[in-house]
């Protein structure tokens, strides 16, 4: 029971980290992992989790404006093909090389958060509407894809792809941005449920608590809530990273 606690907790913390700025799976996932649930268990219970929780900010977000159809439609078509075919692979992987995709993929996505340039407001367009369109749609699927597959990180780099490459507003970045998660989300979670690795009660309490921090976190972005986010993701990385590095030496002992 303390344990389930202990990720309900972290969840919390996670939605309110990927409200703002996305990275909340380098938070979520580790618990999950932490909590001794098993690989496969873990990807599908915390996309239930996280399904909920980005539910709150995508709500917060349409409700505010950010979301702009001519981008998010195109983007969440591609988005529900991506994931699709990226939660089935993940299911015909073995645990034991997802374990090894996460110690190698969790910590270089947290160095990148970590370390990487802060996202800037942009000013103009660089492509017409249309090559602004399809770039965001073919992100969606990629990304997407990555999401269904493993996850972590997702957020942050469909934040950076609109932003940067799409030279969308902030504001419609993150709008566009949690249409195509939310989509990629529950599609994924759809494929979780048919193969049954989703675990339910202990989804709906860490849900309950990722959709609490989604909302606080939802409406306090701005600059300040960025920042929060590094030294959170660095400490909990530390702590999973130890934790998988001393059960390691465990096993050889």
């Amino acid at each position: 029971m303390l344990r389930y606690a202990f990720i309900c907790f972290m969840v919390g913390l996670a939605g309110f980290v990927d409200s703002i700025g996305g990275g909340g799976g380098l938070i979520a996932l580790p618990a999950y992992i932490m909590g001794g649930i098993p690989v496969h268990q873990a990807l599908a219970t915390n996309k239930m989790s996280s399904s909920l929780g980005t539910s709150v900010a995508a709500f917060h977000y349409l409700k505010s404006g950010y979301m702009k159809w001519q981008f998010c439609i195109p983007a969440v078509i591609f988005a529900i093909l991506g994931a699709f075919l990226g939660s089935n692979m993940s299911l015909r992987t073995d645990e034991k090389i997802l374990s090894m995709l996460l110690l190698v993929i969790l910590p270089l996505v947290a160095l990148y958060v970590i370390f990487g340039k802060p996202l800037e407001e942009s000013t103009e367009r660089k492509y017409s509407l249309a090559v602004t369109v399809a770039i965001c749609a073919i992100s969606a699927f990629v990304i997407g894809f990555y999401d269904g597959l493993y996850g972590p990180g997702t957020g942050t780099f469909l934040m950076i792809i609109f932003s940067g490459l799409c030279n969308l507003t902030l504001k419609e970045a993150a709008g566009t941005t949690k249409a195509v998660n939310l989509t990629s989300n529950y599609i994924s979670l759809a494929v979780f449920i048919s193969s049954g690795q989703v675990i339910y009660l202990l989804g709906l309490c860490a849900g309950l608590c990722s959709m609490a921090g989604s909302y606080i976190g939802s409406h306090c972005f701005s600059k300040k809530g960025s920042k929060i986010t590094r030294p959170i993701i660095l400490c909990v990385l530390a702590i999973f990273l130890a934790k998988i590095i001393y059960e390691n030496l465990m096993k050889i002992k």
